[in-house]
């Protein structure tokens, strides 16, 4: 079952689209919006690990010319 913005929807609506039409937009602007969530989702996986990776190297260093 495909999801769909209802806002979206009423505005090309109201913007005198035809309704199929509009929903079918709706129906493809919802779908983006989801591909952004997973990859904003993602982002911040990646985040982390740069930042554990950042702090593995900056602790090495430390240890190796001030221990």
């Amino acid at each position: 079952m495909t999801t769909m913005i209802s806002e979206v929807y009423d505005a090309f609506v109201a913007a005198g689209a035809p309704e199929d039409k509009a929903r079918r937009a709706a129906e493809a602007v919802a779908n983006y919006e989801a591909r952004f969530a997973r990859i904003d989702a993602d982002l911040l996986v990646l985040k982390w690990m740069t930042g554990t990776i950042l702090g593995g190297v900056v602790a090495l260093v430390v240890k190796a010319f001030f221990a």
